[in-house]
């Protein structure tokens, strides 16, 4: 597959810039196959959607303020995006990372950030270097009192309120980005789901460089995927073993249950790129957002429904649909190929 059969023209004014209030009141581009037009409809209408047999699964990681904004000894900025606890260090996006030597250690800027440096480590490629967080006390205290949310670059609108980048579930801080479809759910519409008959279960999969480093490669093949953490509980891998339907809540759910299937390890790091022909075991149905052009998420949506998600995509733009994290919804149907 050529990166150009991923590729669509995504005007500026289509990218949601802020969150509609309330969450469910998203609007929500209902697929209904191949061979019948989708739906207009609102993700406040996503339980009658659902019913007796219908497992429903999200991912409650939490977002954590992971970039922090640091400079040098010599008084240069660098921003540095944590990513993942390995042992004693981190790996983190270090920006610019060519001109940070390692064994640099950087401060918070003047009368801001005492108990609180991070020294620079190797190269790992990428962009992406070792780091080692000093602190004094609990370091997600630290975090929360010195870093900020990475929001996505093309949010450009101040966030008045911090938690509308957190699904309302969220639970233990470990990732870098929000899955942002389950920012759209609500405690009220979490009810009536139940109420309708579907069970509600949970995985976590922590987002990372893997869900949003855009693909490089001309081949999208070739495009590597860095590993992400992912847990899949027993009690949510036996409900979707005897589900009717296995309905995801994003893609990071999709892939978190495509890797259990796929390696027959319920926790640990994958590497899975689903694209093209793979060979979908357990997501039948798959709630997102509308994804940025030429990205790997995307690459994800044409092997769920194939190349009918262009379709979909011109539909949504004409209809004035919002794009990307706080943007509107559509509920896919997986095809066959």
């Amino acid at each position: 597959m050529d990166l150009d059969d991923v590729d669509y023209d995504l005007p500026p004014e289509h990218i949601a810039q802020t969150p509609v209030e309330p969450r469910d009141a998203a609007r929500l581009l209902v697929d209904r196959g191949p061979s019948n037009p989708p739906e207009h409809r609102h993700v406040s209408d996503l339980a009658d959607e659902l019913g007796p047999g219908d497992v429903v699964v999200v991912n409650d990681t939490r977002v954590m303020p992971a970039r922090l904004e640091l400079v040098k000894p010599t008084g240069g900025s660098v921003e540095v995006l944590l990513l993942e606890p390995v042992d004693r260090r981190w790996k983190a996006l270090v920006r610019p990372s060519r001109k940070v030597s390692p064994g640099t250690v950087l401060r918070p800027a003047a009368g801001a950030g005492a108990g609180l440096s991070v020294e620079v480590g190797e190269d790992l490629g990428d962009g992406v270097r070792w780091v080692t967080v000093h602190h004094d006390g609990d370091l997600r205290q630290a975090l929360a009192r010195h870093g900020q949310l990475p929001l996505p670059p093309y949010i450009h609108a101040t966030l008045a309120d911090p938690e509308r980048y957190q699904t309302v579930y969220a639970n233990r801080p470990d990732s870098v980005a929000a899955p942002t479809a389950g920012l759209h759910l609500t405690p009220q519409l979490l009810d009536r789901i139940e109420a309708a008959g579907a069970e509600l279960h949970r995985i976590e999969l922590a987002v990372g460089i893997g869900t949003f480093r855009p693909i490089t490669a001309e081949r999208v093949e070739d495009h590597h995927m860095h590993a992400e953490r992912y847990l899949v509980p027993d009690r949510t891998w036996l409900a979707c073993q005897g589900a009717r339907r296995v309905i995801a809540v994003g893609t990071t759910v999709a892939r978190a249950l495509e890797s259990a299937a796929a390696s027959g390890a319920r926790s640990g790091h994958t590497e899975l790129f689903i694209h093209g022909d793979h060979p979908w075991q357990v997501v039948d149905v798959l709630l997102t957002n509308f994804h940025i052009p030429r990205s790997s998420l995307l690459v994800m949506i044409d092997s769920f429904v194939g190349p009918r998600w262009r379709a979909l995509y011109e539909i949504a733009l004409a209809s004035d649909y919002r794009f990307l994290s706080f943007g509107d919804a559509m509920l896919l149907q997986r095809s066959g190929r």
